[in-house]
């Protein structure tokens, strides 16, 4: 039993050790970068909620609302995406 909790706890400390290593090699952004990528993800989090609610929904003016959220939700993403070829 000890031995797995040794185990356990040396695998822990490489992990940590590989992610502290990926966040010093990783470019910094600027924080007008970080608040655009988090917009994105937020975005992207909320259309999964919302294809989660459309695959159970049952009534139909539910149903109509969702995929009005989604395609408003699709259309925000496609403005970033150009926003960021641009």
């Amino acid at each position: 039993m000890a031995r797995g909790w040794e185990s356990k706890s040396v695998e822990d400390q490489k992990s940590a050790a590989e992610a502290d290593r990926d966040a010093q090699i990783k470019p910094r952004m600027s924080a007008d970068e970080r608040a655009k990528q988090e917009r994105k993800q937020s975005l992207l989090l909320s259309r999964s909620q919302v294809v989660s609610r459309l695959k159970v929904a049952t009534n139909d003016r539910y149903r109509a609302q969702l995929q009005l959220a989604l395609d408003h939700l699709d259309e925000r993403l496609r403005e970033y995406d150009q926003a960021v070829k641009a």
